[in-house]
């Protein structure tokens, strides 16, 4: 298991000037800005830790703590990188999960495996037991205890960073009040997946104390993702559903024909979404967010093997007006970022 950590600069005119205030008091899911910001953290979660760091400190979480945590083994297509950023009081954690990275063939076979393992799990809300993404499964799995050991110091009101790595760091002031979880493409699966395995499985060992699921539950206020794939079953997306936390807070978005949110195909076995969708239509001179009826799995395997297509007709004058039932240009995160930037900026840099 590889680690990384960083502190942001504490730059100075922020985007936001009360943001780790805004995330800590808001409790209306979604909000606008909020999901902006969940939108730049999960897009810049491409980066490392430093990268991470100084874009939320750029938005308003002033010299926050960032910690990343990565586990990579490519015979089991396993590909799971975490960030956990605390701001400089302790307050807020945003646990922001790298999603699919263009250039990483691992994590592509990992989204859009034909015939994914399935794993068994209990369902949340009492609901008996589902069946979850055998890929998606492990990535949480290989690195949630560790992020579980640092959300329980944030909780004590403990910094997540290492002091021998990081002497110059100040403990914050305050315990943890407000998580977030977020993550685009893969990155989203995993925060979906995160949150209802805190209410299916019991807390994993080594430690761990009793009760820690349930105090980091009561602490999610939302999960937000962007063009994420299905995570499990058509029982297991009910049980989430009817989960009274789960089925108001995990709200995905999906923009225009974004291919992974149809994924993984119906030839791979019946898979569903759970949370609530909003969607967004490029149409006119400008788009709008509405809610949405759940994405529904792509039926044919050429609807999936033509996605990239998309991503040369875009890029094309002659082409460019060509409308992919699944497109995987539509998939990049730069469009989540541009379709949700508030009016007010022109970019997530605070222009």
């Amino acid at each position: 298991m590889r680690e990384e950590s960083a502190i942001g600069a504490g730059l100075s005119n922020p985007v936001y000037s009360d943001l780790a205030t805004r995330l800590a008091s808001t409790r209306l899911v979604p909000d606008a800005d909020i999901a902006f910001v969940m939108a730049v953290c999960s897009s810049y979660a491409y980066g490392g830790a430093h990268t991470v760091a100084a874009i939320m400190d750029r938005l308003g979480l002033t010299r926050n703590r960032c910690r990343m945590v990565s586990e990579y083994v490519d015979a089991l297509f396993l590909t799971s990188t975490a960030y956990l950023i605390q701001s400089d009081d302790g307050r807020v954690g945003i646990l922001c999960y790298r999603g699919t990275p263009p250039t990483s063939l691992i994590t592509w076979v990992t989204d859009f495996q034909v015939e994914p393992v399935k794993v068994q799990v209990p369902a949340p809300a009492g609901a008996g037991s589902g069946e979850v993404h055998g890929g998606f499964y492990r990535n949480v799995r290989s690195t949630r205890f560790k992020i579980v050991k640092l959300l329980e110091d944030a909780i004590a009101g403990r910094s997540i960073l290492d002091p021998a790595e990081n002497p110059a760091d100040k403990p914050p002031t305050h315990e943890l009040e407000a998580l977030y979880v977020t993550g685009h493409s893969l990155g989203g699966a995993s925060a979906a997946l995160f949150a209802a395995l805190l209410d299916s499985e019991p807390s994993p060992y080594g430690g761990i104390e009793p009760g820690t699921y349930d105090a980091i539950r009561d602490r999610l206020r939302a999960v937000y993702t962007y063009g994420s794939p299905m995570v499990g079953d058509p029982a297991f997306a009910e049980a989430c559903d009817r989960d009274r936390l789960l089925g108001k807070r995990v709200i995905r978005f999906v923009y225009a024909n974004d291919v992974v949110p149809q994924v993984p195909p119906r030839a791979s076995g019946r898979f569903a979404h759970f949370g609530r969708e909003c969607r967004y239509t490029p149409a006119g001179p400008g788009g709008r967010w509405r809610p949405s009826q759940p994405r529904e799995q792509i039926r044919s395997i050429v609807q999936v093997a033509t996605a990239p297509l998309a991503v040369v007709a875009k890029s094309l004058t002659v082409t460019r007006r060509i409308r992919f039932r699944a497109s995987l240009a539509d998939h990049f995160p730069q469009y989540y970022i541009d379709a949700l930037t508030p009016g007010r900026l022109r970019s997530e840099f605070g222009d």
